[in-house]
């Protein structure tokens, strides 16, 4: 049964119910001071704890969003949507999966309401693949615009995480078409996806003999996207946006890949990757793929003027303050440079949500510009 099954959740829950009744009821005849009784109450014990773990665990990971399948609980196995994305066929870079309505007024209507598209997109270079949610604004679908080109933002959560956390936890749609109907910024698409499309974290580095995942992110996705949905397609008219990991990515793209990105925006990001038991060896003993992934260095090759970036932290709750404003420090002689400094905020969705709306119109009034 899939982690995210209704019926897996069912049957842990059930199991769990049934073991503590079982408990209940023989816990007299396990009472005993027999060795059988006391392997009983042993096992029946250990059995009760570990169903409630799960239970909890999996109620924890339907809330918050963080395993898609198996293959990212234990990563090395494919993710469903890996293998999805493998078994495009060929000329096929993206498929529609399914279509929602966002959460915003304006009822079924694409024209007052637009459309969340749940998509798999394949990269032509990198080769690889991955499921994304396509946010498209009501004026998509309205009548005057059917040759329009809108800008564009590529939106990465964090690791682990789900693309789903983008529309449910952190209401991007719903903030885009808010900002839109207020003027304070264009309608955009946004592209909404982890920031890895493999089952580990790859931090969006193409690591020597596997994925591709910078080439993904940097080249493949905007040029795919473009070739489906009405994008423009300079750099002018794509940003990207992430929190955690996927602000290291959103960074890393928006320094590295100024052909594509002309703003990057980082919450709460990290600025060099973390290598660890989720991530594995990155890098393969190459130096100067090492030195590439670390961002404060790369920000001494960046051309003067060419990329926004906005940078968000906090005083306190948050560990990456100092490197934040390092980073601040470092830009703004190169750059155009911005950043959100709470008083307070934890690494997390509370934090994030503060956050997004003043993210998302600083990077409104900057696309297409």
């Amino acid at each position: 049964m899939s982690l995210m099954s209704n019926a897996f959740l069912v049957t842990i829950l059930l199991g769990t119910v049934l073991v503590f009744a079982a408990g209940v009821w023989l816990w007299p005849r396990l009472a005993r001071r027999s060795w059988r009784a006391v392997l009983g109450r042993v096992g029946l014990i250990l059995t009760a704890q570990v169903l409630v773990l799960a239970s909890v665990g999996l109620v924890a990971n339907r809330t918050f969003l963080l395993y898609a399948g198996w293959g990212d609980l234990f990563a090395g196995q494919k993710t469903e949507a890996a293998q999805q994305g493998d078994a495009l066929p060929g000329g096929v870079a993206v498929k529609v999966l399914g279509r929602q309505k966002p959460e915003v007024p304006g009822g079924a209507d694409p024209r007052s309401a637009g459309v969340i598209e749940k998509v798999m997109v394949k990269g032509e270079r990198s080769r690889q693949g991955g499921e994304a949610y396509v946010y498209l604004p009501p004026e998509y679908f309205q009548k005057g615009n059917e040759h329009r080109k809108f800008p564009a933002a590529v939106v990465l959560t964090g690791y682990p995480g789900m693309a789903e956390n983008l529309v449910r936890n952190l209401k991007y749609p719903r903030t885009a078409w808010t900002l839109a109907k207020e003027k304070k910024m264009p309608p955009t698409i946004l592209v909404m996806m982890r920031p890895t499309v493999v089952p580990f974290n790859s931090q969006c580095i193409d690591i020597p003999g596997g994925p591709a995942t910078e080439t993904f992110f940097g080249t493949d996705l905007p040029r795919t996207i473009a070739g489906a949905y009405r994008t423009g397609t300079q750099a002018r008219d794509w940003g990207i946006m992430g929190d955690s990991t996927g602000g290291y990515c959103a960074l890393k793209m928006g320094l590295q890949h100024q052909e594509t990105y002309s703003v990057a925006i980082g919450l709460s990001a990290d600025y060099k990757p973390e290598v660890d038991a989720q991530s594995g060896d990155l890098f393969h003993g190459d130096k100067k793929l090492e030195k590439r992934s670390d961002l404060m260095t790369n920000l001494e090759k960046l051309p003067k003027g060419k990329s926004s970036f906005l940078v968000t932290t906090s005083l306190i709750g948050e560990s990456n303050l100092k490197p934040t404003r390092e980073f601040v420090e470092k830009a703004k002689d190169r750059a155009n440079v911005s950043s959100i400094t709470l008083d307070s905020g934890g690494h997390g969705f509370n934090t994030w949500r503060r956050e997004i709306p003043p993210a998302m119109e600083w990077m409104g009034a900057r696309l297409g510009k």
